[in-house]
């Protein structure tokens, strides 16, 4: 049992190192998050800035229109998606779900 814990410690450890690396490779900041404020954005994106509706969260759309939100995930993948439907995923590339 010892050597099956110990086993699977080692895999987590290898897993977040690994993820770790993906996340200063580059010298690109990483922001993992499915809901941004405006103060998490990069200034040059907090445009167009509101209150959500229901939550009463705030968001910025930057130019991407009505019920849409602006995502920073990475230098290399920002963009936008549906209001809260966004998020950047473990390699720190944006994704949109439905």
């Amino acid at each position: 049992m010892k050597i099956i814990t110990s086993a699977l410690a080692w895999a987590v450890l290898a897993a977040m190192w690994a993820a770790h690396d993906l996340a200063i490779a580059g010298g690109s900041l990483l922001i993992r998050t499915d809901w941004q404020s405006p103060a998490e954005l990069p200034p040059r994106y907090r445009n167009h800035c509101a209150v959500e509706n229901f939550t009463g969260r705030p968001f910025c759309s930057n130019h991407c229109g009505i019920d849409f939100q602006f995502y920073y995930c990475s230098r290399d993948s920002f963009g936008c998606c549906h209001l809260g439907h966004g998020y950047c995923d473990w390699r720190g590339l944006l994704r949109c779900h439905p």
